[in-house]
C-alpha cells in the first residue's frame, strides 16, 4: 500500500505507475481516492471544531455554575448537547470515508523501482545472468517422477486416494534427499548470519491482508472453515506477520531470519505434463528468509538475498540463471523481484525454483511495521526470498545429477546430510 500523502500530491506518478503493471481499470480509482481523501479531512475538521468548541463551552459552564448562574449554564448544556449529536455523526461519517479509502488504496498497486522493465505478464521477462554451464548428457533423462520411483522414492497414487490430486508420499532415499536439502539450506544460512526461525503455519486474516494482495490471497490461501485463521502459503507470512504492530529501535536493525516451513497453496489452473509429479502441488517444505530493514538498504539487501539462493544452488552442482520480473509479472505489493531458475536437462531449458522480492513499505504500512529513528519514526522495508523450496528443487537436482546407470551424484556439500552417502542406487 502506497503512502496516501505521496498519491495526494503525485496522482500521475501513481497513474503511470498503474498503466506500466496494465492495470488500467484501476485509474479512477486514483481520483476517487483523492475525492474520499478530501471529503474525509473536511468532516474532521468540521469534527475538531466542534470538539474544540466543546472544550471551550465546557470551561464556560464550569465558570457560570461556579458564579451561580444556573440558567445560562444549562442554556449552553443545551448547545453542548446539540453539538455531540452533531459531532457523533461527524465521527461515522469519517470513519465510514476512511474505510473506503483504506479499501481503493489495498489495490491501487505500489510503485515498481525505475529499474523494472516493462512488460504485459511473464513472457516478457528478462534474463539478468546465468550461473554454470547448462549441460546435456548423451543419454536421455526420464521424467523426474519416473526417477523417483525406480528408487521406490514416490507414491502418487496412494497420496492421490488419501488427498486428492496435487499431493505425494516420498519414500526411502528420496525423501532422505527432501529433508537433507532443507537441514542443508537451514544450515547455510545460518552460516551467512541469519536467524533461524520455525514459525506458526497458520495466520489470522489481518495478517494475510497484510502481507499480499487480495488476488494473491484469493488465489493460494486455505482458509480454516469456522475461525479467523489461514493456511501459510510460505513462511514469509508469518515471518514479516511477527512484527505486526511494532516499533522496532533502529540500532536493531536489520532484522535476518530463514525458515522452515509446511507451505499449503491452492495452485489454480495447473495443467500439463510439466505440472504434474511434484512440481505444481498443494502441499511442499521451503527453506524462507526474511529481511526487515531500513529504506535506504533494501536494494543492497535485495542483490544480497538472490545471491545466496543461486550459491546454495551452485554448491549442488545445479546451473541457474536470474530473471527480472517485469512490470506486468510483479504482484501489487512488489517493487521490485528477480526469479531464480534451475537448469533442467531433460527439458533443454530453464525452470522457477526461487523468487526474490523487495516490497518496499507496502506491507510494514499495512501491517504497521515502524522503526524509532533518530529523525524520528518511519516505516521499515521488507524483504523475502526463497532459499530452496523442495520437492521442485528435487526435480532440478535429479536431473542434474543423474548418471547413465541411473544413480545419482550426491555432491560434497550434501554428503554430512545422507550419512556420507555418495550417490543413490
Amino acid at each position: 500500500m502506497i503512502d496516501l500523502k505521496f498519491l495526494r500530491e503525485n496522482p500521475d506518478i501513481v497513474k503511470q505507475n498503474i498503466k506500466n503493471k496494465f492495470q488500467d481499470k484501476k485509474i479512477q480509482l486514483v481520483d476517487e481516492v483523492i475525492t474520499l481523501d478530501a471529503q474525509s479531512r473536511n468532516v474532521k475538521t468540521e469534527a475538531d471544531q466542534l470538539r474544540a468548541k466543546r472544550n471551550v463551552i465546557s470551561k464556560q459552564i464550569g465558570a457560570l455554575m461556579g458564579q451561580g448562574k444556573k440558567e445560562e449554564a444549562e442554556e449552553l448544556k443545551k448547545e453542548v448537547a446539540l453539538d455531540s449529536e452533531k459531532l457523533t455523526v461527524l465521527e461515522v461519517k469519517e470513519a465510514e470515508l476512511n474505510e473506503k479509502v483504506t479499501k481503493i488504496m489495498m489495490v491501487i498497486p505500489n510503485i515498481i523501482d525505475p529499474t523494472v522493465p516493462i512488460g504485459k505478464d511473464d513472457t516478457e521477462n528478462v534474463e539478468v545472468e546465468k550461473f554454470g554451464d547448462p549441460f546435456v548428457p548423451d543419454f536421455e533423462i526420464p521424467y523426474h517422477a519416473d526417477i523417483m520411483e525406480k528408487f521406490d522414492g514416490i507414491d502418487l497414487d496412494a497420496a492421490r486416494k488419501v488427498a486428492g490430486n496435487g499431493f505425494y508420499y516420498l519414500m526411502g532415499d528420496i525423501a532422505r534427499l527432501h529433508s537433507a536439502v532443507i537441514s542443508y539450506a537451514r544450515d547455510f544460512m545460518i552460516d551467512r548470519g541469519f536467524t533461524y526461525c520455525i514459525p506458526p503455519f497458520m495466520i489470522r486474516s489481518d495478517v494475510v491482508t497484510g502481507v499480499m494482495s487480495f488476488a494473491e490471497m484469493d488465489a493460494m490461501m486455505y482458509k480454516i472453515e469456522g475461525e479467523d485463521l489461514y493456511l501459510i502459503g510460505t513462511s514469509e507470512h508469518s515471518m514479516i506477520g511477527k512484527f505486526i504492530d511494532t516499533i522496532l529501535q533502529e540500532d536493531k536493525l536489520p532484522q535476518t531470519l530463514t525458515s522452515y516451513s509446511p507451505c499449503f497453496r491452492k495452485e489454480k489452473g495447473a495443467h500439463g505434463l510439466e505440472e504434474r509429479g511434484v512440481y505444481r502441488i498443494h502441499q511442499f517444505e521451503k527453506q524462507e528468509m526474511i529481511v526487515v530493514c531500513k529504506p535506504e538498504d533494501s536494494k543492497m539487501w535485495f542483490d544480497k538475498l538472490w545471491k545466496d539462493t543461486v550459491d546454495l544452488f551452485r554448491t549442488l552442482d545445479i546451473p541457474v540463471r536470474t530473471l527480472e520480473c517485469c512490470s506486468g509479472d510483479l504482484a501489487d505489493l512488489k517493487v521490485k523481484s528477480i526469479d531464480v531458475e534451475a537448469w533442467s536437462p531433460r527439458q533443454k531449458k530453464y525452470f522457477e525454483v526461487g523468487s526474490c522480492s523487495n516490497l518496499g513499505d507496502a506491507q510494514a504500512r499495512r501491517l504497521k511495521i515502524r522503526v524509532n529513528g533518530e529523525k524520528g519514526k518511519y516505516f521499515a522495508h521488507t524483504l523475502n526470498n526463497t532459499v530452496v523450496a523442495p520437492p521442485r528443487m528435487l526435480i532440478a537436482f535429479l536431473e542434474n545429477n543423474l548418471n547413465e546407470d541411473g544413480t545419482v551424484r550426491i555432491p560434497k556439500a550434501l554428503r554430512p546430510y545422507m550419512g556420507g552417502k555418495e550417490i543413490i542406487e
